[in-house]
């Protein structure tokens, strides 16, 4: 089979290197990709919000199957184009996408049916947001509306942190139109876990959980970003949260979207709060996480493509999801400055072997003059799989130690939660 997936982050190469074991898989195109990707598929220079050029191209090379991966295309509809045209794909509609494109359809989603969510009220006119804000409760939270790139979203201390959250997003227009409209939530406490699951509709597969780690600096400290490392499974979420999350988020998430005419078929990513009156959903993504797909799809133990067609053809109740025991880690390696501004084109040292149960994933690099120079703020994911997550984690460190460019820094201490956790039980 033909493959292509669109995209160009270690997520992408994540997916690509997981359907290459497929055996029904004998071309993979990857529209852009990165300079790391091409090692594993064909890249193509075909931006993936460039819609009508995706579909041409997955027309003129006989593509069997595209997997959409990120956000915008799903958004703008990437999906119901491919399948206009009789191309088998993965991911949501653009209707079904908008779990995630829009904070107010999915805040007034959870509470039409009872799912359990933080508080909260929405907002498009910046001065009746100020107003509600100089009652609230500190911190809140302050949420673009669309998409931002995972930056959408600010947790203001005070009222003037809030005054100055409402004001660069709905009228300085940081992120654009997404901020049209804001939804101001309550700040929920507990541990998080991100949740990915194969879905069809109406049957559902939970992935293993795992845990992300937001932030740039040691401790959590230093502002949010795209993510700087995961490590799976996340020991919070236990078989009895599990259970509980299937029945009163999971099942309810997707019997809501068919209510709602919009059925969800694809990966659906839950960010959720365990919270002291029980799991809440802080966020949907409509897409597989990144950093979290880096630690995930490595445990997974039935064929990826096999899932996806699946999900496709609304038969994935009748397939056994399997899922490898042990554990695996992820650290990002980022560029001098991410997530702020950072320079590009540094040229990269990677070692010329890795143990077997070390990947690296390649996130922001291109090819220039034979040699991976850095092109994005993240930069690599080093991702380990081992028995145990002090093993995944000790070796995913040795092999990130070893690789060199100029201003490359990294967490060092992705996991430690998680290795607390489980001390204390």
């Amino acid at each position: 089979m033909n493959i292509l997936v669109i995209g160009s982050g270690g997520r992408e190469h994540a997916i690509i290197k997981k359907l290459k074991e497929s055996p029904e898989v004998s071309m993979v195109y990857a529209l852009p990709g990165n300079g790391g990707i091409a090692a594993d598929a064909v890249c193509v220079d075909i931006g993936a919000k460039d819609i009508s050029a995706i579909v041409d191209f997955a027309k003129s090379h006989a593509v069997d199957f595209a997997v959409v991966a990120p956000d915008d295309p799903l958004a703008l509809g990437c999906v119901d184009r491919l399948h206009e045209v009789g191309i088998s794909c993965f991911g949501p509609d653009a209707k079904a996408a908008r779990i995630e494109s829009s904070k107010v359809f999915s805040k007034n989603l959870m509470k039409k049916y009872s799912i359990p969510t933080a508080d909260y009220a929405v907002f498009s006119d910046p001065k009746a947001a100020l107003v509600y804000l100089k009652t609230a409760k500190y911190p809140t939270v302050v949420k673009a509306d669309g998409l931002a790139l995972g930056k959408g979203v600010l947790i203001p201390q005070t009222y003037a942190e809030a005054e100055s959250a409402v004001k660069a997003i709905m009228e300085d227009k940081v992120f654009g139109a997404s901020g049209n409209e804001i939804v101001i939530e309550e700040f929920l406490t507990g541990p998080e876990v991100s949740v990915l699951a194969f879905t069809d509709g109406t049957a559902i597969a939970p992935m293993v959980s795992s845990m992300d780690h937001k932030r740039a600096g040691d401790g959590d400290t230093g502002p949010n970003t795209g993510g700087m490392g995961t490590i799976a499974p996340n020991p919070c979420y236990t078989p009895e949260i599990a259970e509980l999350c299937m029945q009163t988020i999971f099942q309810p998430t997707l019997a809501a979207m068919r209510a709602e005419g919009c059925p969800f078929k694809g990966c659906l990513y839950f960010g959720l709060m365990l919270t002291p009156d029980g799991p809440k959903v802080i966020e949907y993504n409509c897409r597989f996480g990144d950093p979290e797909t880096q630690v995930v799809l490595p445990l997974l133990k039935t064929d990826l493509l096999t899932v996806m067609q699946a999900v496709e053809n609304e038969t994935l109740a009748e397939l056994s999801v399997e899922w490898r025991s042990g554990a695996a880690a992820c650290v990002i390696l980022a560029s001098g400055g991410y997530p702020g501004p950072y320079e590009k084109g540094r040229v990269m040292a990677l070692p010329e072997t890795l143990p077997s149960n070390v990947t690296l994933y390649h996130a922001g690099d291109r090819l220039e003059n034979g040699s991976l120079v850095t092109s994005g703020g993240r930069v690599l994911g080093v991702a380990a799989t081992a028995s145990t997550l002090k093993e995944a984690l000790a070796d995913a460190y040795a092999a990130a130690e070893t690789i060199r460019f100029e201003g490359v820094f990294m967490r060092h201490d992705i996991g430690r939660r998680a290795l607390a956790v489980m001390e204390e039980r």
